[in-house]
């Protein structure tokens, strides 16, 4: 991995996508977002799950990039969510209000729970 690079692997279960993220989020990250993401709704998940315990730095274009994924589930009706954030960032998307729209969690094992309840609590 090069210095600005960003690494994706989506892991599928049931109605759940889990886009594992390493690296940096950046104006490089694009493409791979976007395919990530691509992936994860190619199996029709209800739920997709960022998971960003491995990135190292997210910049404003990051966000934005962010921003985008969180429009591209809200127009096909899908969850996203997001977990592993350090400190910072967690502040960084309450001060950009990115958790009015998207539920951030400590770690997977959380995010997983809530997705599948909320899963369970609505209609497919």
């Amino acid at each position: 991995m090069t210095a600005n690079s960003l690494e994706a692997h989506v892991r599928h279960q049931p109605r759940v996508a889990i886009i594992d993220l390493h690296g940096e989020i950046n104006a490089f990250a694009e493409d791979v977002l976007n395919t990530a993401y691509a992936d994860a709704e190619s199996r029709k998940a209800d739920v997709i799950l960022l998971n960003f315990s491995e990135v190292d730095y997210i910049n404003s274009t990051g966000i934005a990039l962010i921003v985008s994924l969180l429009a591209r589930a809200r127009k096909s009706k899908r969850r996203l969510l997001a977990c592993g954030l350090s400190n910072h960032y967690v502040e960084i998307f309450q001060i950009t209000r990115l958790v009015d729209f998207m539920s951030v969690f400590p770690d997977e094992k959380s995010a997983l729970a809530e997705g599948q309840a909320s899963i369970i609590s609505s209609p497919e």
